[in-house]
């Protein structure tokens, strides 16, 4: 059998799926399982130790020039690509537009998504031949994309799995960042995707400047559009605190895997953190901790949106009831950390 499974951005909506590759082939081995993808992800699943084959995608140049013959040629490769792929089941946990759009082209057979209320958008189940209902157990995200293994004859386990990362940062041994910081060091993540996610430059300074005096120098990692606030920690932080210099998301990784610890946002680079084994501390703002936490063994959550089990959606928003201060996280980290610093 040939799965193709539809998941094509993201940062973290990538790293909560990988669970659902890992275990279709750890009890379906000789399944072929194909991942579409975003272009600037490719490298978040080519190489990856579950998936077979790779389709790369790039939606956003085709949706800024959506008649020129670079697109045009682009699309007809795509469906060459899936034509000859021939898959026999389509796997789309995205729920989208883009994602229901490459399940229809494929011509699969059986085209599976999520079912309302667990998908995003009402009007991608026209491109699925059926759909399975999300999680009614555990809220998370990784729960519902799980449910997804009904459709290959495996029981979804009782608890989200949690990502494993660990292959990326084998990906190339020669992307080291390096810089004029001192190990032990801790990473601040001062970006997410949008801005009611965004912990205030002063509150990312002041746990900067905690940690600095606790004996660990701290890096500022930054992602596109995002070097301006991560000058401004790095200049309000003062001393023990250094900008990160530009990374993709290989040298990203082995810079967090090297940490002592990694605080941020609901953003993607957290649950990248959390994937490698990384004492990780997520501080949510906007979004439901219970269904977006990173998962793993060394995490830790603060959070100040509210604070309900979310329904079943396909959306993470949550309002904001209170605000997070430095001393609440830096306690946070503590206790992570084990009272250590």
């Amino acid at each position: 059998m040939r799965i193709l499974l539809v998941r094509m951005s993201a940062l973290g909506d990538i790293i909560h799926t990988w669970p659902l590759a890992a275990a279709i082939k750890a009890v379906r081995p000789e399944l072929h399982l194909t991942w579409v993808v975003e272009e600037p992800f490719r490298v978040l699943v080519d190489g990856h130790p579950s998936v077979d084959s790779v389709l790369v995608v790039n939606t956003r140049r085709w949706r800024r020039r959506p008649i020129s013959p670079s697109t045009r040629a682009e699309l007809a490769d795509l469906r060459s690509q899936l034509r000859e792929l021939s898959p026999d089941l389509v796997l789309d946990p995205q729920g989208v537009v883009k994602s229901a759009a490459v399940a229809w082209l494929s011509g699969a057979p059986r085209r599976v998504g999520l079912a309302r209320p667990w998908r995003r958008e009402r009007l991608v189940g026209l491109a699925y031949s059926e759909t399975v209902g999300g999680s009614t157990g555990s809220p998370h995200v990784v729960a519902t994309n799980l449910e997804l293994l009904r459709t290959v004859g495996i029981e979804p386990p009782s608890e989200p799995t949690p990502p494993d990362g660990r292959w990326l940062v084998d990906r190339r041994p020669q992307a080291t960042v390096a810089g004029p910081w001192r190990e032990p060091f801790a990473v601040l993540l001062p970006g997410a995707g949008r801005p009611a996610k965004i912990l205030s430059v002063a509150t990312l300074a002041e746990v900067a400047r905690r940690l600095a005096g606790s004996g660990v120098e701290v890096v500022v990692a930054w992602g596109p559009a995002e070097r301006e606030r991560a000058s401004a920690v790095v200049d309000a932080a003062v001393s023990g605190t250094h900008l990160a210099p530009p990374t993709d998301l290989v040298e990203l990784a082995r810079l967090l895997a090297r940490a002592r610890v990694v605080v941020g946002g609901d953003t993607g680079p957290v649950h990248l953190a959390a994937s490698l084994g990384v004492p990780t501390m997520a501080v949510f703002l906007a979004t439901s901790w219970q269904r977006n936490r990173p998962l793993g063994a060394r995490v830790g959550v603060v959070s100040g949106a509210a604070d309900e089990v979310p329904r079943a959606t396909g959306s993470a928003r949550s309002p904001q009831v209170r605000a997070v201060a430095a001393d609440e996280i830096i306690a946070a980290v503590s206790t992570l950390l084990g009272g250590g610093g």
